[in-house]
């Protein structure tokens, strides 16, 4: 700070405070040299206001994006921790077709997923199931449509085309990724989860266990 004649307390500016300033006379200067040598004749004050109006929609654009991004349904959306149970029913799996090769079995079905928990509804899932007996695995992808509700809220309608389930066909042990991140209707919900198998029920059906987040208005 320092005083000017009537004794006034002004700001003085610093170097940081010069320093974007001096920039842009850079960026300005350097810019009527480039259209000059095409016969093309700018004025330098034109220059800078057009850099700074650039500069100024750059900085609203990255800014918006960085919203969009952190809350890409509006306001009062919120990632929130879920867990919770499921059953797969082998049991009435509808099976579409099945696939033989020299070291795979290949089987398209439909099947139903019933989850409880801070998730409560069915998965109408429509796997397909490669097994690979050389490799000993099983690998699920496809798609599901998952309508049910999350931690409370309206029925909602979510699908997903980017599962994978792996399972090792030696212990059985299962592994899997759900994006359930396309609303489909009701309340718009998104939900990342991570599944791990747990057993079998007496049926023959298996059982998980999820844990994960879910994106819903608060």
């Amino acid at each position: 700070m320092h005083r000017d004649d009537s004794g006034t307390k002004v700001a003085k500016a610093s170097h940081s405070d010069e320093w974007p300033q001096m920039r842009i006379a850079v960026l300005a200067a350097a810019s009527v040299r480039y259209f000059r040598q095409f016969g093309i004749h700018v004025k330098e004050k034109h220059a800078m206001r057009n850099i700074m109006i650039i500069l100024f929609a750059m900085s609203v654009i990255a800014t918006t994006s960085t919203a969009h991004a952190n809350n890409s349904h509006g306001e009062g959306y919120r990632w929130l921790p879920v867990s919770g149970t499921g059953i797969h029913y082998f049991t009435t799996a509808m099976i579409h077709s099945q696939e033989a090769t020299a070291t795979c079995f290949i089987q398209r079905s439909t099947d139903i997923v019933e989850l409880d928990g801070d998730i409560k509804g069915r998965v109408l899932y429509h796997p397909m199931s490669v097994f690979d007996f050389v490799a000993g695995t099983l690998v699920n992808t496809g798609h599901q449509v998952f309508s049910g509700t999350v931690l409370g809220s309206a029925p909602a309608m979510i699908y997903d085309d980017e599962f994978r389930f792996d399972v090792n066909l030696a212990t059985g042990d299962t592994i899997g990724k759900i994006y359930l991140m396309d609303p489909v209707a009701g309340p718009k919900v998104q939900c990342e989860l991570d599944v791990v198998g747990t057993g079998y029920t007496p049926e023959g059906d298996a059982t998980v266990a999820y844990t994960g987040r879910c994106k819903l208005k608060q």
